[in-house]
């Protein structure tokens, strides 16, 4: 069988990376992204010839520019060999600009994007349909997603209708809109070429935030190109059924493959991060794999199909439930799952404390059993991020910083310093209370899992940017 997918691209425009198949918060708003419906969509009809005008005069105003501005150290372009004993100190800085696309999901400014559109990114800036420019605030992002949540300043937009990802059929007509090589507002038709697609893009090994990764993508041959990522994919009737995310490529444009991430999956995405800073995230807790010819014959497994349960992980949920090593999984709360992709999708959109129906074969016998999902933690509530946290490690107290207050500082991203304890290594650099840090080693901070993420485990010299309490920059270089 000949191999066409060579390479996976991440369709975003400047920092263009190509990758190969082995790799690829906080928000005090407890409103819910809800699936307004607006009258006029009623009237476009989902026939044989789908009437492309009228869908791209309704969605291309839900859809914008995103460009990004990455600040990095001009050490980090070449290739001195004492780049890495001066990282980030005294270095002029480096700007670089990056462009995706993002959908406009509510009237009051609410966009959904890329998490590696705006990844790294020092400044976000939004461009509407109409032209008008706005500067953009992070909200929150989840890797194991590739999914991110801004929002503008600004009231009455146009915005995205939700459409039901699970009853999107592989055949079916699709519209991608989006911005490829700064072309705003693109549009072009495909059709669904498949569904529940994994290309191992988005998990890496060396990322513990990408280690519950969720790759369940729809498939299409919509032409998408670099520039197309966070944009959107809808049905003939115009409603969003996709976040464009990538395409199948050997030289980093379009070849007749693209990848959208579902609206279902990204709606629970987004619903946690509005309510409660980051994504619940339901967890059975199963070591899995597909069921092919291979694995049958050496489990002795009378069909091909369904999801194999090579480990069931202590104290989880499978446990829980009486899931076994060996099982093999083929539904779940009664919808058929044949892929792995299949499963942690549709697990994917549940939270901690959800209860599902898990369909099971063992030793050839059909079996139901509940399961009620665990978090992260091992809980089956879930975790609203704390305005107020302490650090032992770093002997220190932070805070998120409230909307309002960013922009008065005239910044898009920052955690405070609440308190320094005494034998903090920030107090030792003179670092005071009340300091705002925006970067740690020029990466963006605005959550204080950033802090954690920067300094718990740092070995060596840091850079710490940011805001000192009398509102003037402050920079402190120490070593950890």
């Amino acid at each position: 069988m000949k191999k066409y997918l060579g390479m996976i691209v991440v369709a975003s425009l400047g920092g263009l990376v190509a990758i190969g198949l082995n790799k690829l918060i906080s928000h005090d708003n407890e409103q819910q992204f809800t699936a307004n419906y607006l009258a006029k969509y009623a009237s476009i009809q989902d026939g044989s010839h789908p009437d492309f005008v009228a869908v791209a005069e309704l969605v291309t105003p839900t859809v914008v520019h995103i460009i990004t501005t990455v600040t990095s150290s001009g050490q980090e372009q070449g290739n001195d060999p004492f780049g890495g004993f001066f990282k980030g100190f005294d270095m002029p800085q480096m700007p670089r600009s990056a462009s995706g696309s993002g959908v406009i999901i509510s009237s009051d400014g609410y966009i959904v994007t890329n998490n590696h559109v705006i990844e790294g990114a020092s400044k976000i800036k939004v461009i509407l349909n109409d032209k008008r420019e706005y500067d953009a605030e992070l909200l929150g992002k989840d890797k194991n997603t590739d999914l991110a949540l801004l929002r503008i300043v600004e009231k009455n937009l146009p915005f995205a209708v939700l459409g039901n990802s699970d009853e999107v059929k592989v055949g079916q007509w699709v519209l991608a809109v989006g911005n490829p090589f700064n072309l705003t507002s693109t549009v072009t038709a495909g059709i669904v070429s498949a569904k529940g697609r994994g290309l191992n893009l988005i998990r890496d090994p060396r990322n513990q935030e990408t280690q519950y990764a969720i790759e369940a993508f729809i498939q299409t041959d919509a032409a998408v190109n670099p520039g197309n990522s966070g944009g959107a994919l809808v049905s003939t009737d115009g409603k969003l059924v996709g976040i464009n995310t990538a395409i199948a490529s050997e030289t980093g444009n379009y070849a007749g493959y693209a990848f959208a991430i579902p609206s279902n999956l990204m709606k629970k995405v987004v619903d946690d991060l509005m309510k409660y800073g980051e994504v619940q995230r339901g967890l059975l807790g199963v070591q899995i794999q597909d069921v092919n010819n291979q694995l049958a014959e050496k489990e002795g497994l009378k069909d091909v199909k369904g999801v194999y349960v090579a480990k069931v992980n202590e104290n989880s949920a499978a446990e829980s439930a009486g899931i076994k090593d060996g099982d093999v999984i083929v539904a779940i709360d009664g919808e058929n799952v044949n892929t792995s992709n299949e499963l942690q999708e549709k697990v994917g959109k549940k939270s901690p404390g959800d209860k599902v129906m898990v369909g099971l074969l063992r030793k050839g016998s059909r079996m139901d059993l509940t399961a009620t999902l665990k978090g992260k933690d091992g809980k089956t509530t879930v975790t609203k991020v704390e305005k107020i946290e302490s650090n032992k490690v770093l002997d220190c107290e932070f805070e998120t910083i409230p909307r309002e207050e960013r922009l008065k500082l005239k910044i898009a991203n920052g955690v405070r310093i609440k308190k320094v304890g005494e034998k903090s290594p920030l107090k030792k650099a003179g670092i005071p209370n009340g300091f705002v840090v925006t970067s740690i080693d020029k990466n963006p901070v605005g959550t204080i899992n950033d802090i954690k993420l920067g300094l718990e485990d740092h070995k060596g010299g840091v850079l710490i940017e940011g805001i000192n309490p009398d509102g003037s920059k402050g920079y402190y270089g120490f070593g950890l």
